[in-house]
């Protein structure tokens, strides 16, 4: 079971807090990265990278 968790947590979108504090940007910028890239993680770390230099 704790396999499960593990698989859907990385699976689905971030959290807003622990995006925006992993790429040092506002809780703003970061629910709207979220909001468009969804579960797509790779694209929105990518997102997150360019707002954030």
């Amino acid at each position: 079971m704790t396999n499960d968790k593990k698989a859907t947590a990385t699976d689905g979108p971030y959290d807003v807090i622990y995006f925006a504090k992993k790429h040092r940007i506002s809780n703003e910028d970061a629910r709207g990265i979220i909001e468009k890239y969804g579960a797509n993680r790779k694209e929105a770390d990518k997102a997150g990278r360019r707002i954030s230099a």
